[in-house]
């Protein structure tokens, strides 16, 4: 079993952890599939974080909810087509309450049966800027991140029916923590990504949408989402939801009130993606900007500030290939070392001082996987997941059930069984990891391996334009506009 795995006896009345931190890492990095952790957080100061002691902690301060409505209609709600408004903890916690002094507050217009709110994406750094001691309170070095804590996660705070539309994040893997009420998953992995029909309008850096409304599919115009596997659980409080790398999903809170924090764990496959995103940026705010503006056609998600100019989009690719190659590089140097085991450097003095170092500072060029001193002969060791009482597998739906009709499965009753044990977009952060000015040799001065050359010159538009006018690419792109046509 699972359990069985301690790390040493534990003093009396000390939390004892099914896995030991080295274990939880090699489970989050290696397995492919989400899973539910249990008993890992049972100690963490951060399970008392309900909204009555957020609200004690903020005193007052005010943050923005996203108002959407409870009626579900074939389109997403995505975050163009919502209302926000600010307010705080405690006028949230009343109007969700139905209390009637919101008759007058910052909800006045919204009627509690008919809209949800969502106070999504909070950076907790940032809302408890004057209060750090607090991210102490999240401890994610219990999964093998040691100094990862509340200052590199995320705050989550939603009424009934609050919802996230159904997208994948192109960076890392994520870990997600329930703090109070429940919140329904419904995950799709990277396999189903045409059926579920991607698009990147409205654009935000490193989120990729899907057109699909999954709580109410209109498989009419989206046939073939009825061929996607979902993977749908109910996340209580104290459990740890692994969201895999490229893992589709749409979230909807379904208790009056639902708190949730969450961390992005980076990854070597990051690398490539900011060039993608990258590249897609460029595309997308070029093409977009030089339309005729339209109110109907509201293509820049309200986390985007907004339409980066092309010089500033080139610059943010050409620093992207800077950082792939000089990590690359680097990688090279470090897989040539020519002693110790890659444990032995993750422990040695050097190391952590050069993870304290980099940490989540932007644009730190580093190896994200070897930085957590995780390596990928480890993984392929790791074959075998101690799924059991405190690793839940999430299995994908039986077939004859629609993506969204179930709300349990037997999977699902094993978490609420575990209620009782022990109690876990970052954009602007990984938007910086790709446009920080740390790494400083530009594309112009790197070699193909990475190393400084002078007589290569810097990407222009035209070495953009000629990737993309490809005769391969061209070909792909008129197949998906044909297709796309003939809907």
């Amino acid at each position: 079993m699972a359990g069985a795995e301690s790390g040493g006896s534990a003093a009396p009345g000390e939390d004892v952890k099914p896995f030991t931190p080295e274990t939880a890492k090699e489970i989050v990095m290696s397995l492919q599939q989400p899973a539910v952790f249990c008993n890992m957080v049972g100690d963490w100061p951060a399970l008392h974080w309900n909204v009555k002691f957020l609200s004690a902690v903020l005193d007052g301060k005010t943050i923005e909810f996203r108002i959407g409505s409870k009626t579900m209609d074939l389109v997403p709600q995505f975050e163009t087509r919502c209302s926000y408004v600010k307010a705080t903890l405690e006028e949230f916690l009343a109007w969700s309450s139905g209390q009637p002094s919101c008759l007058s507050g910052p909800f006045s217009c919204f009627e509690y049966s008919k809209y949800w709110a969502y106070a999504d994406y909070k950076y907790i750094a940032r809302i408890f800027e004057d209060k750090a001691e607090i991210f102490q309170d999240i401890r994610w070095s219990d999964f093998g991140f040691p100094g990862r804590s509340g200052k590199e996660s995320t705050l989550w705070i939603g009424s009934e029916g609050a919802n996230t539309p159904c997208h994948l994040d192109s960076y890392g893997c994520n870990l997600v923590l329930q703090v109070q009420g429940r919140k329904k998953w419904h995950l799709f992995p990277p396999g189903d990504t045409s059926f579920l029909y991607p698009t990147r309008i409205p654009y935000e850096e490193s989120s990729v949408f899907s057109k699909v409304n999954v709580a109410k599919p209109d498989l009419k115009r989206f046939p073939e989402f009825k061929n996607t596997t979902a993977h749908v659980v109910t996340l209580s409080p104290g459990q740890v939801l692994l969201v895999p790398r490229h893992w589709w999903h749409y979230v909807e809170s379904i208790d009056p009130v639902t708190i949730s924090i969450n961390s992005w764990i980076e990854l070597d496959a990051d690398h490539e993606a900011r060039v993608e995103e990258a590249i897609t940026r460029t595309l997308v705010c070029a093409i977009k900007s030089a339309e005729s503006p339209s109110d109907e056609d509201i293509w820049l998600n309200p986390t985007e500030v907004e339409a980066t100019s092309h010089e500033i989009n080139l610059q943010y690719l050409n620093k992207a290939v800077s950082a792939y190659f000089k990590c690359q590089k680097a990688s090279v140097s470090e897989q040539t070392r020519p002693s110790s085991t890659e444990a032995e450097r993750a422990m040695s003095p050097s190391h952590k001082r050069r993870k304290k170092q980099v940490g989540w500072e932007p644009g730190g060029c580093k190896l994200l996987t070897h930085e957590f001193g995780f390596s990928t002969l480890k993984a392929e060791k790791f074959q075998k997941i101690p799924f059991g009482p405190h690793l839940i597998q999430v299995l994908p739906q039986p077939q004859e059930t629609s993506s969204t009709g179930a709300d349990k499965s037997d999977y699902g009753d094993l978490l609420h069984e575990n209620e009782g044990g022990h109690f876990g977009k970052l954009h602007c952060i990984r938007k910086q990891l790709a446009m920080s000015n740390d790494c400083e040799t530009p594309a112009n001065q790197m070699d193909s391996d990475g190393s400084a050359n002078a007589s290569q010159t810097a990407l222009s538009t035209n070495d953009l334009l000629d990737c993309l006018v490809n005769p391969h690419v061209i070909s792909l792109v008129a197949q998906l506009l044909l297709e796309r046509a003939g809907v």
